[in-house]
């Protein structure tokens, strides 16, 4: 029970501060809700994550870790105190500048820490900002932009002057600050658990399985109603409106909101309690009458007992590519290799709130595909799409975990039969419990070459674990065989892969698809046949890589920009450099050994032989700011830190001939915007760019002929439009605005042209593809096992790079979630569900990263553009498997490599 409140005063941002509250309560939790600001972010409630960190009397403290007593008298800074008479400080701009706030649900925390560092040491150095800013969690920068703007603002205030933003037509290819950047170095942006409706809202909270596999009978709720007044209702299956099944593809509704009586993996929600905040708190799990009949779990490639009527043998289906003949070989090698489950481990749970407006519904939370969820969600509550109206907020890390529903079905049918508002927040646990991962894999292959080598054949077979239900399952099972071959010429092929189904957690998407176990195998064997024929590793790689003009596995002819040898070639001076480095390291005795390593990847740019497509809307808005005309472009391209709101602004900008600057945004809202497609696959650039870019230039074409001029013209807007041409300027006369609030407006679509795959995986699977190669150096202790990584290079083929920030930010967070695949990332249910025992990369493990840009330009992409998001991952930890090796001869074939695991293999 809660202690009585007792009375509080400290200073809050320079200012006194007083309130009652109970002397155990969180800080974190009397800033956010009793105080309002949400600027601290709240990630584990653990002390693990550093996201909710402030400055206690100057010094960086945890505020999920401090009870509110402890602030008494003191002086309390949150991220709301650092701005400047309204503008951000030098290091709020330098996060900006260098690209440093990407979700920016960890900025806070990292904002906090690094102040407290800078008043104590004003010049840091590298090792310094690690060592000080090392507490604090970040799942999608790769650190080193962070380490970089807190050393760059250690220059004095004033020093180092902003840049304007890019002037009109020149916004592509400009290193543009994101356009929702100073909301997230503000603390202003508000994500899921930041959203607050209005008052009245009750709490939901799901009862989970402790168990993967079991029959459970319900019992009766009312005494638990009698003995907790604040609960309002207890959920069940029965209470679903409409359809008590989700899931991503239309055939494969296998999932169930709550439980009916069976459960298939341990987190699953059997029923779900709604009511006041303090009440559900006060309910502990055992109360909730539930008679548990536990059964024996399913484990991976288990064919009984069947969990899904639709799914015999407990396979979900099947996947394929054949190709050619067999020719003579001259060398052949073969690998078996295995992987986990991986955590998305983004910092910020699943969160948001729903509430009923007449016939619709709303639904405000964290989403990766808004108009996906719209879909999925009118079944569930048996009514039309068109009733629901899903309002993404800021997302706080996504990689693919937030495209499936979560706390959305539960809080819309809890808002839809109480006709309340109905917030829900998982917490840490509860999230890693019942969320997706990434596909554990076991992966059996062969690759030949011949005596000059070429690569002549594979065969390659992959298991993939797809967990309790389906998921993103078919599109792992269909992706990987696509890319089995790596990016190499490959005459003959035969590539098949099995989803099964296990009492696991539902595996699901996670940058890449499926494409990063792949390549572990892949490239591997590329290592082997390299050693096989006596030829250095990078160059047998640039001998077999895809070029235009090739044929691919399923018989596709690239066109241009095809540049995975730009890649090689560029890394060439990187690759003898670094290889010299580990062998004067490895001339000193003991048992530091130094290796490096060398992958390539390639990625097809989103859905597989799919419709994929993308629309937009831009147009004229007379009542801007200040009584400005602008313009505005209608996104719905979820941004989850990727920076798609700010590259979709550059191209329409450049489309329409006005500055980035002049380019307002509404982005994501179904009820605002078009469908834009799901955020996954690596597909907002190339296909919603290129939906941008036709709005924005439908957009001028509309001005110019209400103007009756030229294209070369010039569009200006300010107090109205004016357009110049010839020396003449003419002022549009704009009429009354449309329903949409636009006085004129243009409509863009693009679905990129792809073609069903036949039987043998023959077809056009892709519009384009990503190409990359990576370079990775390492250091293994040969006594403990233990590998570090000291450098990354990396050379990725981006078509274009829109803005070339983000594009590197994305390529450093690929990197380390790249690093955590290969040395320490594994999920176990009921073991690693919290962030202290699940390891991610932290600040110290990233090591230095080189990024090289390859601009080839791609025939479909707009400006010749290419999404980069996943394949920024999927050669990093095949590099820092090929460097193991390198260093010691150990050839892992199981990751993430742990010490363990290390030892084992030297032995």
């Amino acid at each position: 029970m809660r202690s009585a409140a007792q009375a509080l005063a400290f200073t809050l941002n320079g200012n006194a501060v007083q309130l009652h509250v109970a002397p155990g309560r969180r800080l974190s939790a009397v800033l956010r809700e009793d105080l309002g600001l949400t600027g601290t972010k709240v990630g584990c409630n653990a002390g693990d994550c550093g996201a909710c960190t402030v400055l206690l009397d100057g010094r960086q403290a945890c505020a999920c870790l401090v009870p509110a007593a402890r602030a008494a008298g003191r002086r309390v800074t949150t991220v709301e105190g650092l701005a400047e008479e309204g503008a951000p400080n030098a290091l709020q701009a330098s996060f900006l500048r260098h690209g440093a706030a990407q979700c920016g649900i960890c900025t806070p925390g990292m904002l906090m820490a690094a102040t407290d560092l800078l008043a104590r040491v004003p010049h840091p150095s590298a090792d310094q900002v690690e060592a000080a800013l090392g507490g604090v969690l970040c799942r999608c920068t790769g650190y080193r932009m962070i380490i970089d703007a807190v050393m760059d603002a250690s220059m004095t205030p004033g020093s180092r002057p902003e840049a304007p933003g890019p002037v009109a037509g020149a916004a592509v290819g400009a290193r543009m600050g994101k356009v929702d950047g100073l909301a997230k170095v503000t603390g202003a942006e508000r994500f899921g658990a930041d959203a607050l409706p209005e008052e009245g809202c009750l709490e939901a909270r799901a009862i989970r399985s402790p168990h993967p596999h079991a029959r459970f009978t319900l019992g009766d709720m009312g005494p638990l109603l009698a003995a907790h007044p604040g609960l309002v209702r207890v959920l069940t299956a029965a209470d679903v409106p409409g359809r008590n099944l989700y899931g991503i593809y239309p055939t494969g509704k296998d999932q169930p909101v709550l439980a009916e009586g069976y459960v298939r993996h341990r987190g699953e929600a059997v029923c779900a309690l709604v009511g006041e905040a303090d009440a559900l708190a006060a309910i502990p799990d055992g109360a909730v009458p539930i008679v548990w009949d536990v059964l024996p779990p399913v484990g991976f490639m288990e064919e009984a007992p069947e969990l899904h009527a639709h799914a015999p043998g407990n396979v979900l289906c099947h996947g394929r590519v054949a190709c050619g003949v067999p020719r003579p070989a001259a060398a052949e090698a073969g690998i078996e290799t295995e992987t986990a489950f991986v955590e998305h481990a983004y910092i910020e749970p699943e969160a948001g709130y729903a509430r009923r407006v007449g016939d619709r519904i709303e639904i405000v939370a964290c989403t990766q595909t808004p108009y996906m969820d719209r879909d999925e969600l009118a079944p569930i509550l048996g009514i039309r799409p068109d009733q629901v109206r899903v309002v993404p907020t800021a997302v706080g890390g996504g990689f693919g975990g937030k495209l499936d529903l979560s706390l959305q079905p539960i809080a819309c049918i809890a808002a839809w039969l109480l006709g309340r508002p109905v917030r829900m927040e998982y917490s840490r646990t509860e999230s890693m419990a019942s969320t997706t991962k990434r596909h554990p894999a076991r992966i059996a292959a062969r690759l030949s070459a011949d005596a000059e080598g070429r690569l002549v054949a594979m065969r390659f077979h992959g298991d993939f674990d797809t967990g309790a239900y389906a998921s993103w399952g078919p599109t792992v099972a269909n992706r990987v065989p696509v890319h089995a071959s790596g990016p190499y010429r490959l005459p003959h092929l035969v590539a098949t892969t099995t989803a099964w189904h296990t009492t696991g957690p539902s595996a699901g998407a996670f940058r890449g698809f499926g494409v990063p176990q792949a390549a572990l195998a892949t490239e591997a064997l590329m290592d082997d046949l390299a050693e096989a024929l006596g030829q250095d590793r990078l160059a047998f790689r640039r001998l077999n890589a895809l070029r235009p003009g090739d044929a691919t596995t399923t018989g596709q002819v690239l066109g241009v920009g095809a540049a995975l040898v730009e890649c090689l070639d560029a890394l060439a001076p990187h690759w003898a450099r670094m290889l010299a480095a580990a062998e004067a390291a490895n001339a000193a005795p003991g048992p530091m050994r130094h290796g490096v390593g060398v992958a390539c990847m390639w990625y097809g740019i989103g859905n597989t032989s799919m419709s994929n497509p993308s629309e937009m809307v831009m147009g004229i808005d007379q009542a801007g700011r200040d009584g400005q005309v602008r313009a505005v472009l209608f996104s719905g391209a979820v941004d989850i830190g990727q920076g798609s709101n700010t590259v979709m602004v550059q191209i329409a900008a450049d489309a329409l001939g006005v500055a980035a600057g002049e380019v307002a945004l509404v982005a994501g809202d179904t009820d605002l915007t078009r469908d834009a497609g799901k955020t996954s696959a690596s597909r907002q650039t190339l296909v919603s760019g290129n939906a941008a870019r036709a709005a924005g230039l439908a957009l001028r074409a509309a001005v110019l002929r209400q103007a009756n001029a030229g294209e070369d013209a010039v569009i200006r807007l300010g107090n109205g439009v004016c357009v110049e041409h010839d020396g003449l300027v003419t002022r549009l006369e704009l009429g009354a605005p449309g329903a949409d609030g636009l006085v004129l407006r243009g409509e863009g679509r693009y679905d990129p042209p792809t073609t069903a795959l036949d039987a043998d995986g023959q077809g056009v699977p892709y519009a384009a593809y990503a190409f990359a190669a990576q370079l990775a150096a390492v250091a293994v202790d040969t006594g403990l096992g233990t590998v570090k990584v000291t450098e990354i290079v990396a050379a990725h083929d981006v078509g274009r790079a829109i803005n070339p920030l983000l594009v590197e930010g994305q390529i450093h967070g690929g990197i380390a979630q790249g690093l955590g695949l290969a040395l320490m990332e594994e999920y176990v249910p009921g073991r690693t569900e919290n962030l202290h025992d699940y390891l991610v990369p932290t600040m110290g493990d990233v090591p230095p990263i080189t990024t090289i840009l390859v601009e080839a330009g791609d025939a479909h992409g707009p400006h010749g553009a290419k999404g980069v998001g996943e394949p920024a991952l999927i050669a990093t930890a095949p590099a820092i498997l090929g460097a193991i090796r390198h260093a010691t001869g150990a050839r892992l074939t199981r990751v993430p490599a742990t010490p363990a695991r290390v030892l084992a293999a030297l032995t």
